[in-house]
């Protein structure tokens, strides 16, 4: 496992927390399995350039920000991809 690779799957966590996503919620969104999904996050396969593309468009974060850490990736995301926490609940905002 490299170490970049362990960093951009921190990110994709945090992102879909940030967001509110589910594994098959991103999945969706970026037309892969949410078994590819899984295995990427869970290191038992590797996310590619073009996945990278991917993530970049659906999280509205260009492809150099998602790879400097989850923290700023998160801060870059659009306001209108962010989820609310309402009475302890995490929900997505719907534009």
């Amino acid at each position: 496992m490299s170490s970049t690779e362990h960093h951009l799957r921190l990110t994709v966590a945090a992102l879909m927390f940030a967001t509110g996503e589910t594994r098959s919620d991103l999945a969706d969104g970026l037309g892969v399995s949410r078994g590819q999904v899984s295995r990427k996050q869970a290191g038992g396969s590797h996310w590619t350039l073009a996945d990278l593309d991917r993530l970049s468009a659906h999280y509205g974060v260009p492809v150099p920000e998602l790879l400097r850490g989850a923290d700023h990736a998160v801060r870059l995301l659009p306001s209108a991809r962010r989820a609310e926490c309402i009475g302890g609940t995490q929900t997505t905002l719907t534009p």
